[in-house]
């Protein structure tokens, strides 16, 4: 076999061994060396062409395999759309976002070799090289992954793959977000291949060789600490908080039949719920599919509430100058509207159209509704009768940026409200994944609803403490706790990601 192409699948074939690590597969543990093909691939190819061409195909094998989930829009016929078109759209998103995650290793992998270049011809190959060498490495991957985060289109961390199973490396999160997570598993896998690289050189150096295996250990004994302290230290009241999980499919969700679906099944719902004693009841992203003003104007809904007198957070649109908004809204025991969402972080081509000009005509027919959505406040202040609440909706919760602003700002509590019927049932465990990630970051107890599953109570560890099961009609009544206490992460941010970028630019220049 020729030897470029024995390269590329090596390549591929490390990119797919990450792609298994996230949820719902929980290979986890493939992400602590699955790294090292490409690292391998980089260090030794010669020519900056083969460098690129190497990143982008063990970029596309893994977030094409992570990503491949987004396949599930198709048939979109319910909306109208012919049943090759809709194939053409998912293919057509499918490849563009895992181009787009391939580009960020593409672009790591020329400037890594870029700088291994620079130390080769500067420095000896010793031991401090090669630390230099994953110092570097780890820096320029964090940094990149930072840059995409803020980003539309983001989803793939390094991080992710270890959610929601290990729950001690994740604690590290508490440090400076996914970035830490992210670095640790950079720093093994350099680390391994810098030891298979170098063996003859340094095999005296003991420590070496024992080096990746050190920092998997501490690390992990680190989150594992952190993971034992008590969570009832922090926990100030409990809110009783109810969970309607509707189930209504996306085929019927925009139709009278499932206007009617929605309507009975978060009423029954809320009606049950209210009866159980919870102090309020959270339902998923856009329950009632209707216009905010629609659901106030004496529906069913609305008079249950005001009968049984339990606050709910519900999700519906919201109306603007501009156009309408992907909302959760406050509904307080006596029917008066107490505080709004809007959803920040919209879903590109599924909830607005980036480039609309260029892309409108090709992939409009993304949107069952006439209009498009907009985005909220980037800084929103969620205010509710039991505190401040730190909330996502759906796509949000990819963001721990997001998150860490409302935590910062005084967020007490996490609540997410998802739709997760648009995919396929990967989707909604890896939705979950991220959740759980987000609870760790801030601290916080964590209520999510989704339309089809998962919806979940999580604590401030990332124990999963209730689940209900896919595609069911699903209600639950569990306690949240709030909290103030800020992480480091909360307080300063991704610190960690500049420092390491820092120390590598210092680390270059004094081996010149």
């Amino acid at each position: 076999m020729n030897h470029r192409i024995k390269s590329l699948l090596i390549a591929l074939g490390g990119g797919i061994l990450m792609g298994l690590s996230p949820a719902p597969t929980n290979a986890w543990y493939l992400a602590w060396f699955a790294l090292v093909p490409l690292w391998f691939l980089v260090r030794s190819e010669k020519f900056l062409s083969w460098v690129i061409l190497t990143g982008l195909v063990w970029g596309c094998g893994y977030h094409g395999l992570g990503l491949f989930w987004i396949t599930g829009v198709h048939p979109m016929t319910w909306m109208g759309v012919p049943w090759l078109a809709s194939l053409l759209i998912a293919i057509f998103c499918w490849l563009f976002i895992t181009f787009w995650g391939a580009v960020l290793v593409a672009t790591w992998s020329i400037l890594f070799k870029l700088v291994i270049n620079r130390l080769d011809r500067h420095t000896n190959k010793t031991y401090i090289n090669s630390a230099i060498v994953v110092l570097v490495g780890v820096a320029l991957w964090c940094g990149l992954e930072t840059l995409w985060s803020y980003g539309s289109l983001w989803w793939t961390s390094l991080s992710y793959t270890q959610s929601p199973n290990n729950l001690a490396i994740l604690q590290l999160g508490k440090i400076s977000g996914f970035s830490t997570i992210t670095a640790v598993i950079v720093a093994v896998n350099g680390l391994l291949t810098e030891v298979v690289l170098s063996w003859r050189s340094y095999k005296r150096q003991t420590w070496l060789w024992l080096s990746p295996l050190s920092i998997f250990i501490v690390s992990h004994a680190w989150g594992y600490y952190l993971y034992q302290y008590p969570i009832a230290v922090e926990n100030l009241e409990p809110i009783e908080v109810g969970i309607v999980q509707g189930n209504v499919p996306n085929e019927i969700k925009l139709s009278p039949t499932g206007w009617r679906k929605a309507i009975q099944g978060y009423t029954t719902g809320y009606e049950k719920l209210a009866r159980q004693g919870v102090d309020v009841v959270l339902t998923p992203e856009t329950a009632l599919p209707f216009y905010w003003h629609n659901i106030i104007d004496n529906s069913e809904f609305y008079r249950t509430v005001t009968k049984n007198r339990v606050p709910v957070w519900v999700g519906a649109f919201g109306e603007s100058d501009r156009g309408y908004t992907n909302s959760l809204f406050t509904l307080t025991a006596q029917g008066k509207t107490f505080s709004r969402y809007d959803k920040y972080k919209l879903v590109p081509l599924g909830e607005y159209i980036p480039f609309e000009p260029i892309l409108g005509k090709l992939v409009d027919r993304l949107s069952p509704l006439e209009a498009h959505l907009i985005p909220g406040k980037p800084n929103p202040v969620f205010d509710t009768p039991f505190g401040k609440a730190i909330v996502g909706i759906c796509y949000e919760s990819a963001y721990s940026e997001h998150f860490r602003r409302q935590a910062k700002a005084g967020g007490e509590f996490i609540i997410t409200s998802s739709n997760n019927a648009h995919y396929s049932t990967t989707m909604p465990a890896q939705h979950h994944a991220q959740d759980v990630m987000r609870a760790i970051e801030s601290d916080r107890w964590a209520a999510r609803a989704t339309n089809t599953g998962y919806s979940a109570i999580v604590d401030p560890r990332g124990n999963t403490l209730w689940i209900s099961p896919l595609e069911q009609y699903a209600i639950h009544a569990g306690t949240i706790y709030r909290r103030q206490h800020q992480t480091l992460y909360v307080r300063w941010g991704n610190w960690l990601t500049p420092t390491l970028i820092l120390l590598g630019v210092v680390s270059i220049s004094i081996r010149k």
